[in-house]
């Protein structure tokens, strides 16, 4: 299984719910791996505690290599990080990828991704992918590389008009690129229960029969103690509502 969280929206928590969920998901006895392809490594830091110079190269590394790749080239491979928690490995990012994106988007590296996940495969049962909050090169290549994209929404207005346009656009690139790529559903994240607004415009995309699933994940201090101590919900306070949230999520999800 290879799971894509993303939308163009920055700021709905995309690093966040990509790595807690692979956390329940190792936390679970599954071997799990976390892509991370956002030059600004915030899933790489969480999972890890590192940053700046102290990150490995890990994906721009293999997207360098894919650059350098001709008829006597070695194939290209990449680095994997094993993070303290039990089946839980991360290919770390690192603010080189903004640089490499228009190199890579010149010479249409597009399809190295799919083919390097489809060896790790072999290797991982689930993988998760985190993208930047933008449809370019890397948020296309792991649309391509994944089985199912999972679209975080914050309950904003301007996140509701932005999400219209990126649903027709995964369906065209489903069409062009990736048939098999299944639309999971809408996670409502940072939901205020006792807010009017959220709950209206939750109401009104259920209403139009968009895929919003039916577990909303609260908003709560306890993230960012979370990113603070660099540990997922899962292993700071399995107890925490929004940690139950996470794992409630995880199986609906994989049919737990």
């Amino acid at each position: 299984m290879r799971r894509v969280v993303f939308n163009q929206k920055g700021g709905v928590g995309k690093s966040s719910i990509a790595c807690n969920l692979a956390a329940v998901s190792a936390a679970q006895g599954y071997r799990t791996l976390v892509v991370d392809l956002d030059a600004q490594a915030n899933s790489t830091h969480y999972l890890t505690g590192l940053s700046g110079d102290d990150i490995p190269m890990g994906i721009a590394d293999f997207f360098k290599q894919t650059l350098s790749s001709g008829p006597f080239a070695k194939k290209a491979t990449v680095d994997i990080y094993e993070t303290p928690f039990d089946n839980l490995h991360v290919v770390t990012a690192t603010a080189e990828l903004a640089d490499l994106q228009p190199k890579l988007e010149a010479k249409h590296k597009i399809n190295k991704l799919r083919k390097l996940l489809d060896s790790l495969s072999e290797d991982y049962e689930r993988i998760y992918l985190d993208t930047p909050p933008a449809l370019n090169f890397y948020a296309v290549s792991a649309l391509i590389a994944a089985d199912r994209v999972l679209i975080p929404f914050d309950c904003d207005s301007f996140s509701r008009n932005a999400l219209y346009g990126l649903l027709r656009e995964i369906e065209e690139l489903k069409e062009d690129h990736n048939e098999g790529l299944q639309v999971e559903g809408i996670v409502v994240n940072q939901f205020q229960p006792r807010a009017s607004l959220p709950q209206q415009l939750l109401d009104e995309l259920i209403a139009e029969g968009m895929p919003v699933l039916p577990v909303n994940l609260m908003s709560s201090v306890k993230m960012r103690e979370s990113h603070q101590a660099c540990m997922p919900l899962i292993h700071l306070d399995a107890r925490h509502k929004l940690s139950q949230q996470f794992v409630e999520l995880h199986d609906l999800l994989n049919g737990g």
